[in-house]
């Protein structure tokens, strides 16, 4: 498993309805980031490139995927400061599959 909820479970001091809704965002909204992430990389496009990997770097760090926030921190500086693509294009890799072996782990242990 490369998620916690140890840091939901705080935030959320016993609401258990806050943190299901927590990940049915996640799950609602990471996946669809990440295919426009995908894209934007693929056109090389550095604004949309940082915009995307800003936008799933919170909800990846909520759910205390530390080494995917970090990719995703780094595709974001690269993207912002119009760095290397090829760079980017591999720690994207790594990006999405935490991010897809995170999903299928949230609906299979919260049986969505």
């Amino acid at each position: 498993m490369i998620y916690s909820l140890d840091r939901l479970n705080e935030m959320a001091d016993g609401d258990q309805d806050f943190i299901n809704s927590v990940v049915l965002v996640f799950l609602e909204e990471v996946p669809g980031d990440l295919e426009l992430l995908e894209k934007a990389i693929t056109n090389k496009d550095y604004a949309l490139t940082y915009q995307y990997a800003h936008k799933i770097k919170p909800n990846v760090d909520l759910l205390g995927m530390e080494k995917t926030r970090e990719a995703a921190l780094e595709i974001e500086t690269l993207g912002k400061n119009e760095g290397d693509f090829s760079k980017i294009e591999t720690v994207f890799k790594l990006l999405k599959i935490d991010v897809n072996q995170v999903v299928a782990e949230l609906r299979n242990d919260f049986s969505l």
